[in-house]
């Protein structure tokens, strides 16, 4: 007897993450459906086109997704679908509240008006713990949410919203709250990948000797995308519905460090400056979290080395600058 394939939809799957949780399905043999927007840019999953599904779908458009859970009835969901920049988020806060937000309640609607019963992950944010006292590191779930940005308080609410479906509605709704992650495909504009592109740029003669940055002493926990999107699907195989798991290495890396590792995969010398614009109206000094709770809930843990991780971004610039 033929196995039939779990159908599973990712939103925000021509994202960061997104497309790197399609690659990883795909390998596992899963049916996958992606919701994408006519504009959106899909340079990240063109690789993945003929294998994957993509539907036309706005999260904000409650009737696009209604059609599209009557033809995907999907098993497994993956909301990765987000305003994710955290800068942006000052630049434009409604639109972020909007989209985290509205969004994420216009999708627990849809499931809940076409009746079906899937296993629901969201992503979540270490960004909602926002100010972490120095006697609370490493940050536990149980920590109070002191979000610092519209992002991180549009992540809160999106948290909660997913509390609230699973005790209202008994919606099998997983919240994780990843960390910081990084990796080959992430964009541009954050701190890491930005590094890794001016490096590139310099190397290949079309910029200028000198990296701008923003706060070099601020610490964070980085976790590989390739981690992470592994972390998401044991989330769903084996997370609890209604709890809210931590997902991070359990490292802070002090961002003016990750410059000096990327530049030392480099031969070019360069002037380092401050860069006004890349400075946030309120940043978080530290953010580490403890992933205990998840490690022995799903036996999940890191495998791809920082260093490794860094050289792969740096490598993913250099064939594109």
């Amino acid at each position: 007897m033929t196995k039939i394939k779990k159908r599973i939809l990712i939103t925000g799957i021509t994202g960061f993450a997104g497309s790197h949780m399609a690659e990883f399905l795909l390998k596992k043999k899963f049916e996958v459906y992606g919701t994408c927007r006519w504009r959106a840019n899909r340079d990240n999953i063109l690789h993945l086109n003929k294998k994957l599904k993509l539907i036309e779908a706005d999260l904000l458009d409650p009737h696009s997704l209604d059609a599209l859970m009557l033809e995907v009835r999907p098993e497994y969901i993956f909301h990765l679908a987000a305003q994710s920049f955290v800068p942006a988020s000052w630049t434009s806060p409604a639109v972020t509240l909007e989209t985290n937000v509205v969004g994420t309640a216009n999708l627990f609607e849809s499931v809940r008006r076409v009746q079906i019963d899937p296993i629901i992950q969201i992503a979540c944010s270490s960004e909602e713990y926002g100010l972490v006292k120095e006697d609370e590191v490493p940050v536990k779930e149980t920590n109070p949410l002191r979000p610092l940005s519209p992002y991180g308080v549009s992540k809160v609410a999106m948290d909660h919203l997913g509390y609230q479906y699973f005790k209202s509605y008994g919606m099998k709704i997983i919240r994780t709250r990843g960390f910081n992650h990084t990796g080959p495909r992430r964009g541009e504009v954050f701190v890491n990948s930005t590094f890794a592109k001016q490096i590139a740029e310099i190397e290949k003669g079309k910029k200028e000797p000198v990296i701008r940055v923003g706060n070099l002493e601020a610490k964070r926990d980085f976790t590989d995308v390739r981690d992470m999107v592994r972390a998401y699907y044991l989330a769903i195989l084996k997370g609890e519905p209604g709890e809210v798991y931590n997902i991070c290495s359990g490292k802070a890396w002090r961002i003016g460090d990750c410059l000096e590792m990327l530049l030392k995969m480099s031969k070019i010398r360069v002037k380092v400056k401050k860069d006004p614009a890349r400075m946030r109206p309120s940043d978080i000094p530290i953010l580490l979290g403890d992933n205990s709770k998840f490690v022995k809930k799903t036996g999940w843990k890191p495998e791809i080395p920082f260093k490794k991780t860094l050289r792969d971004l740096l490598d993913y610039w250099r064939k594109r600058v």
